[in-house]
């Protein structure tokens, strides 16, 4: 009997067999493909109207919109020792595909400026000119373009609560052990930190050391910024939201990209609400992300998109890229 006219061809004796998709073979040559590189993710979706109209302005008038974001839990996962702190792998290079297409980007971190730099792997990395990395608050100033550092003197009680920081840690029952050596983060005598997450019990040191170094910050008219596992001393109205604000005023931008992961970041997500919300200012639009942690859950209720850590803001900045690159 002859073949249908519509009946499919049969293969030759050179074809392979049909082989399902994701096998890495060609069912006509059996040849495994070039597949290029790893596809890139997609770009999340904000949970909030507010944060899709911040996402569709950026993506509609990148030229006008700037980036700002964290470095420590952002960038970098939070490790023990903050010195052993190293931003993602993918950091560097996805900034430099975005940033270029951006009004602007930031880092704004409470870290000395020049320590952020040398962890975030940023000098010198192309396609940052555009980048600057806002230290102890906006108290120091890098500029990619130039290299240039600048920095405000540091506050003197800074200086005298640090001169007392060694007898009221001692006096709190729970400073002994091999955890206390590396606890201490000194930030260029511009804010004091005090670090718990090696300590047998991280929350209950955290509790024990909460009394006595608000008492020793009141003393010198310093505030106490509690983070994860950490207790931070310093001059008050030095935060990331006054930051950002004189930030963005100087930059002129009209949306905002803010990304962050602890309660420190609070005070920049204040910022954006109060700039997408102010009725006498040309309207202005703001995304709120949270790099995702169990461990700030009031950040997570507040922000627009959550992602997951360092990997997922890295995946973002990347997505952001893809799209605004065609």
């Amino acid at each position: 009997m002859g073949s249908s006219p519509d009946a499919a061809p049969s293969p030759g004796p050179d074809a392979g067999p049909d082989l399902p998709p994701g096998t890495g073979r060609t069912p006509d040559t059996g040849r495994t493909p070039d597949t290029g590189p790893p596809p890139r993710p997609d770009l999340p979706v904000p949970r909030t109207e507010a944060g899709r109209d911040a996402l569709a302005a950026l993506l509609a008038a990148p030229g006008d919109a700037a980036l700002a974001v964290d470095f420590d839990g952002t960038l970098a996962e939070i490790v023990d020792d903050p010195e052993a702190a190293r931003a993602h792998p993918g950091a560097a290079r996805a900034l430099g595909r975005l940033v270029p297409r951006l009004r602007a980007a930031a880092v704004i971190t409470g870290r000395p400026a020049a320590v952020a730099v040398r962890l975030a792997g940023v000098d010198g990395a192309p396609g940052l000119d555009r980048l600057t990395v806002l230290g102890h608050y906006g108290a120091e100033r890098w500029e990619a373009a130039t290299g240039a550092l600048h920095a405000d003197d540091p506050p003197p009680a800074v200086a005298a609560a640090e001169a007392e920081l060694p007898d009221v840690l001692a006096a709190s029952g729970v400073w002994h052990g091999p955890w206390t050596a590396a606890a201490v983060e000194r930030k260029g005598g511009r804010a004091l930190a005090v670090h718990t997450r090696r300590a047998p019990d991280p929350q209950g040191a955290l509790d024990a050391l909460r009394a006595p170094l608000t008492a020793l910050a009141t003393r010198h008219g310093l505030l106490v910024e509690p983070g994860r596992y950490v207790l931070e001393l310093r001059p008050p109205g030095v935060d990331k939201g006054v930051a950002l604000t004189a930030w963005l005023r100087e930059t002129g931008a009209r949306t905002v990209l803010y990304a962050g992961d602890d309660l420190g970041d609070l005070a920049a997500f204040d910022a954006v609400d109060r700039l997408r919300s102010d009725p006498d200012a040309p309207r202005r639009t703001g995304l709120l992300v949270c790099s995702g942690s169990i461990e700030v859950p009031e950040l997570a209720a507040r922000a627009d998109l959550v992602v997951d850590g360092p990997t997922g803001v890295i995946a973002l900045l990347d997505a952001l890229a893809d799209r605004l690159t065609g």
